[in-house]
């Protein structure tokens, strides 16, 4: 038999008149009335009420971001492989080759730009899945 330890509590008015309504009913009491609330309570409280409210979403933000950081990652990797492939074939500018110099401080400087533009217009220039170009 289980042990049971006396417990003095003060309930508001309202809340008392129910428990009296629900403990008049036969075969109950407030003891058994309390001890199945306080036990719902506790185990409520044990699996985590935020859990229970917010596991869905945040299961549904980790998967979004794993296929961001997925996505940022082949983007990377996509640059870096194409950078270090143009760097391969592409014959090195002499020093004193002036002309070519600024013609490649030019090209460099459009490049920029345009990627600017593209940023500021929202515009991407790889298809985004599920939308139109």
């Amino acid at each position: 038999m289980v042990e049971k330890i006396r417990h003095q509590l003060f309930l508001a008015k309202p809340l008392s008149d129910r428990l009296e309504a629900l403990a008049a009913k036969p075969g109950a009491s407030k003891s058994a009335i309390l001890a199945d609330a306080v036990t719902a309570w506790l185990e409520r409280r044990g699996t985590s009420e935020l859990d229970d409210r917010f596991g869905l979403r945040l299961d549904r933000i980790s998967a979004a971001l794993a296929r961001i950081e997925r996505d940022g990652n082949v983007q990377l990797e996509t640059l870096a492989l194409f950078i270090r492939y143009e760097l391969a074939i592409q014959p090195p500018i002499a020093e004193d080759d002036q002309a070519a110099h600024a013609m490649a401080a030019k090209r460099f400087e459009r490049f920029v730009a345009q990627v600017a533009r593209q940023i500021a217009a929202g515009r991407r220039s790889l298809p985004v899945e599920g939308s139109e170009r």
